[in-house]
């Protein structure tokens, strides 16, 4: 079977070698434009789907972007999988910046996003509990690891809203919280992949070390240079793992609206079933 992985994150990972067939596809969705036109190619048997999730001038700040056009554009062209590549400060010491981090679960810090894509005529109700496909995360630490980077495997990561980086306090707070990484944007995008049934993991890389060590504040400059020095090993993740995709049918993702929709079929109403049917025809008679 072949698949597809959706990759958001930097406007420069769609630069792969070895890319196929490449193409610029624009797309509208129910709930907006996605944060830019989205790069489809080809890398052996896997198609590629690249997202730059601020867009490519990097005009969207956080709060800005639109993770239910971003997510529901990548699900209309077939994504079956979706990969984050986030850039994160540690609230570890173990956590250099360099390293990078698999996260398997989320603290939502943020205020104001719009965080389902069941809010307009239809009521559905999707388990987080754990929003990390472990299946997919299985996969994606060893390749980075393959990749020659150092790996850290499972932590939280909490996203608060910014675009401005934590107080020392809210550092320390978050460090007291058992957080490993802070970061302004897996969330909600995490939770609509869930909503969208699509497996989702995060590679994040450590930039830097926030705020909370003595002496050390966030330095916007360093955050760009160990970015740009990852780019190529984060291409070489991505390269990787599109040919190591575990079967989606195995992913808690798969079904996670089976149960999830409250609402009584004939009360949904139309808008719903036109901004939504994409995930849930299955399910709507």
């Amino acid at each position: 079977m072949t698949y597809t992985l959706g990759v958001i994150g930097g406007s420069g990972l769609y630069q792969m070698p070895g890319l196929k067939d490449v193409e610029e596809v624009s797309v509208s969705t129910p709930f907006g434009d996605p944060s830019d036109a989205i790069v489809r190619g080809r890398l052996g048997d896997t198609a590629l789907l690249f997202l730059p999730r601020h867009g490519r001038a990097h005009a969207l700040p956080p709060s800005k972007v639109n993770y239910r056009a971003n997510v529901y554009a990548l699900k209309s062209l077939g994504a079956t999988h979706c990969v984050s590549v986030s850039a994160v400060g540690s609230l570890r010491e173990e956590i250099a910046p360099g390293h990078v981090v698999v996260p398997d679960q989320f603290i939502d810090r943020t205020v104001g996003r719009a965080a389902t894509f069941f809010d307009d005529g239809i009521a559905a109700h999707v388990s987080m509990a754990d929003p990390v496909c472990p299946r997919l995360a299985k996969v994606l630490a060893p390749v980075a690891r393959d990749a020659g980077a150092t790996v850290h495997e499972g932590g939280t990561y909490v996203c608060i809203e910014g675009p401005r980086f934590s107080t020392r306090a809210e550092s320390h707070m978050f460090r007291q919280w058992g957080a490993a990484v802070v970061g302004m944007t897996n969330v909600p995008e995490a939770f609509l992949a869930r909503e969208a049934e699509l497996p989702y993991a995060t590679l994040a890389l450590s930039t830097d070390y926030d705020c909370w060590r003595a002496h050390d504040e966030v330095d916007v400059s360093a955050i760009v240079a160990v970015l740009h020095q990852n780019v190529a090993r984060a291409q070489t993740i991505l390269a990787s793992l599109a040919s190591r995709l575990p079967d989606p049918a195995e992913s808690p993702a798969t079904g996670a609206l089976r149960y999830a929709v409250l609402t009584r079929p004939e009360a949904v109403s139309a808008r719903a079933r036109a901004r939504c049917g994409l995930f849930l025809a299955k399910y709507l008679p």
